[in-house]
């Protein structure tokens, strides 16, 4: 009887593996859309013509999630962009974030988002002495259910550090302040920081603290993995993201293709498919990047092939910033079947394992837990009983003698009451 029993939870879970859906991330520095300076004039910063240039690039991209840096305080262009460039075209599904902007700056960030497929749940402003970096919760909706609040969340912090060579401290302080942050509030899960960073070698402060902060559980991690020293450095040409321009309209930075400023950074737990968000290999990049500007304009000789010509001139004339954009698979499989309503346990793992599980069990009840790990014929592999748990706890567990196969692991409460059932894969 057990074996027929988890033959069929194989065959359910196989079904349920193909239940996936995809999200497309892109972040962008829109180069002072609606706010106009001495420099970023109404003449060399027309934003009539950015939302044509806008609407070419998004209408290609079509994100699910949109974060910007350098985006008018004013609510007429944060409207403006929703309804004259994302809500266009027989598309009518986006909407935006709210403005919080504590730190009283003329440009801020702002998310835009795919209703449809997310909502969001929170939104939180850190100030600093230059400008907010925003905090963004977003829940997932999966199909065929109504039960959107309590689902996948995916957290996007977006920041446009202070920029410029010589102000390292203050980037530092501004990074520093949101990993504290994290820190304080046990923040883990589906995080990405993204925004305008202004960061010129990974060396610096604030990128160090972001990826080698003290608290392992809240780094981040540069989905690409192109650490370095990036500034005027010809071996990172193909992620250079600014500048567009080799040369100034009065508005745009000049100089060609030569920094990394603009990144999605990403949790472990994204980068692990720990809960349910991943990213998918080789989806990350600089549109219209091709790694043979270096130190030119984006669409200058030799002919830049990576995108649509239409979608290049955009790119060109939009900012002398490249969007970056990633894309994310997020496992739908079966909220009825692999939690209990109203559950009070929650667990988090990476999947899949090569040689160690590090599980961590978040229980709202004091109260004993149960692990048991099963094989698809229905034979206990591994269990292990943790008294007394209360809050997050995290447990790390060699699984390297186990073969590479398909695995099922229950967490149940001492009464019987609370009972999780998910998948693993051993590699």
């Amino acid at each position: 009887m057990m074996k027929r029993i988890f033959l069929a939870l194989f065959i359910t879970f196989t079904f349920l593996a193909n239940a996936q859906d995809t999200l497309t991330v892109m972040q962008y520095n829109l180069l002072n859309y609606g706010n106009f300076t001495s420099y970023c004039t109404g003449s060399n910063n027309n934003v009539s013509n950015k939302d044509s240039y806008l609407t070419t690039i998004t209408k290609y991209v079509k994100p699910d999630i949109f974060t910007v840096n350098e985006m008018s305080e004013s609510s007429t262009y944060q409207n403006r962009v929703l309804y004259s460039v994302l809500n266009t075209a027989g598309v009518n599904y986006y909407k935006k974030s709210g403005c919080i902007n504590s730190s009283n700056s003329p440009t801020v960030n702002m998310l835009y988002y795919n209703s449809e497929k997310l909502g969001i749940k929170s939104q939180k402003a850190l100030s600093t002495n230059y400008r907010d970096i925003d905090i963004y919760k977003l829940y997932y909706k999966p199909p065929n259910t109504d039960d959107f609040q309590d689902t996948i969340f995916i957290n996007c912090i977006v920041a446009h550090l202070k920029a410029s060579q010589g102000y390292e401290a203050e980037r530092a302080a501004e990074t520093k302040k949101v990993m504290d942050y994290l820190n304080s509030t046990n923040s883990i899960g589906n995080y990405f920081f993204m925004g305008d960073f202004n960061i010129y070698t990974n060396t610096e402060q604030a990128f160090q603290n972001l990826i080698n902060y003290s608290n392992e559980d809240i780094r981040f991690y540069d989905p690409i993995n192109q650490i370095g020293y990036w500034h005027n450095n010809y071996d990172y040409a193909k992620y250079h993201t600014q500048s567009t321009h080799s040369t100034s309209n009065g508005c745009a930075s000049s100089g060609g293709m030569d920094d990394r400023f603009d990144y999605i950074l990403c949790s472990s737990y994204v980068l692990n498919n720990t809960d349910k968000v991943s990213y998918i290999n080789d989806s990350y990049k600089a549109l219209g990047q091709d790694g043979n500007h270096f130190n030119k304009s984006v669409n200058s000789s030799p002919v830049n092939t990576s995108v649509p010509s239409d979608v290049l001139d955009a790119l060109y004339n939009m900012s002398d910033h490249l969007p970056v954009i990633l894309k994310l698979k997020v496992d739908n499989e079966s909220y009825g079947i692999n939690e209990q309503k109203n559950n009070y346990l929650k667990l988090y793992y990476n999947n899949p394992v090569k040689d160690e599980l590090k599980l961590s069990i978040n229980s709202s009840n004091r109260t004993n837990v149960n692990i048991d790990i099963y094989n698809v014929y229905g034979q206990l592999v591994f269990k292990d009983r943790i008294q007394n748990i209360f809050g997050l706890r995290t447990f790390n567990y060699q699984l390297s003698y186990l073969q590479k196969s398909i695995y099922f692991i229950i967490i149940t409460d001492e009464k019987n009451h609370n009972k999780i059932l998910k998948k693993l894969i051993k590699q």
